[in-house]
């Protein structure tokens, strides 16, 4: 299977299945002699992590990362990191109804179709908990980005969005509730909204605003390999997630010229930055901000029509422990991924000043 790697420079491969024995990876290209904070890994893992409040799925895993190689007297080594994330919570059993069908919305039917085989237990490598995997290396890349501050908050559940910039938040309040919503009125009705659906036996989508500041000038390539395109790939290739803007986003569409164009200060940064902190696909100083869409989870503990092996439509009902709303805990996971892009790009960066 292909598609299992991510990075140039700083590069990401992750393995393993939502029920096998355990996840991991393996991280290359990370600089030697960097002190690693494992507390601030594990913390990362922590929010990433299933059964951490009554609002996300109640399979319960401590995430605990074991570090093979790479590492050592707490010091990278320059040499590929290897770690494990053991699977100690596995219920397959809630999987075996699904076992002849292909649930809607899922990887089912096309991962048997292409491989001619599936891990239908809990969507083997389909399933976001391999997303765990990418938050080690976030957590590694943040540290490698030690000036570079990455902050991910969930401004949308639903209808219910935030309605201020990102300038009027104070990110310190994101982790002061289980939503991960810095603005307090606004995540107390996310809860509630939430906990409503669940009962339900239903689910909801939301989005997720990250904001990147002291982003040095210089990151990203020209034409194929623009930072906003790695973003937006990065984005996009984790589960659940169905769109991707930065800056002005869609909404500049709607603008004329005259009133998206961001104007220059004397010393080089903008009187507004519709651009996101990006132009010309480099960063230029300035903050870069996106935005990311999430579907609602696909799996309702609800009886729907869908389709068997043998070519039947039936009826079925979903089972299992699911999240109502995966957004709060996606946050860490696009985090994880802004930091891993920015990590590739920055060394991309040294190489060139090496060469000068």
């Amino acid at each position: 299977m292909a598609g299992n790697s991510y990075g140039t420079l700083f590069k990401i491969t992750t393995f393993g299945e939502s029920h096998g024995e355990a996840i991991g990876g393996i991280i290359e290209g990370c600089l030697p002699g960097i002190t690693l904070d494992f507390e601030a890994i594990q913390f990362e893992m922590s929010r990433r992590k299933p059964g951490q409040s009554a609002i996300v799925t109640q399979r319960k895993e401590d995430d605990e990362v074991q570090f093979l190689s790479g590492i050592f007297e707490g010091k990278t080594t320059g040499t590929p990191i290897g770690f494990l994330i053991a699977n100690a919570n596995q219920k397959s059993e809630d999987y075996t109804h699904i076992k002849d069908t292909y649930r809607p919305s899922h990887a089912d039917y096309v991962y048997e179709k292409k491989y001619g085989i599936r891990d239908y237990r809990g969507g083997g490598r389909s399933s976001a908990r391999e997303t765990a995997s990418r938050v080690v290396a976030g957590a590694i890349a943040k540290q490698l980005l030690n000036t570079i501050t990455i902050n991910a908050y969930v401004s949308s559940v639903g209808e219910i969005f935030i309605n201020k910039p990102y300038q009027e938040l104070d990110f310190t309040k994101t982790e002061s509730n289980p939503v991960r919503c810095p603005d307090t009125e606004t995540a107390i009705r996310m809860e509630e909204h939430i906990k409503e659906i669940r009962k339900q036996g239903d689910t909801v989508g939301g989005t997720i605003t990250c904001v990147i500041q002291n982003v040095p000038i210089g990151l990203g390539e020209p034409v194929f390999d623009k930072l906003h395109a790695e973003l937006g790939k990065a984005m996009l290739s984790i589960n659940a997630v169905k769109g991707f803007e930065y800056g002005s986003g869609f909404c500049g569409a709607k603008m004329k010229g005259s009133e998206h164009n961001d104007l220059y200060l004397p010393d080089g940064t903008t009187k507004t930055n519709l651009s996101g902190g990006i132009q010309g696909g480099i960063s230029n100083g300035m903050d870069i901000y996106f935005r990311v869409a999430f579907k609602p989870v696909a799996t309702l503990i609800q009886k729907q029509e869908t389709l068997d092996n043998q070519g039947n439509i039936i009826e079925m009902q979903g089972k299992g422990r699911h999240d109502p709303c995966v957004v709060p805990r996606a946050v860490p996971i696009v985090e994880a991924m802004a930091a891993i892009v920015l990590a590739d790009f920055y060394l991309l960066n040294k190489m060139y000043h090496s060469n000068d």
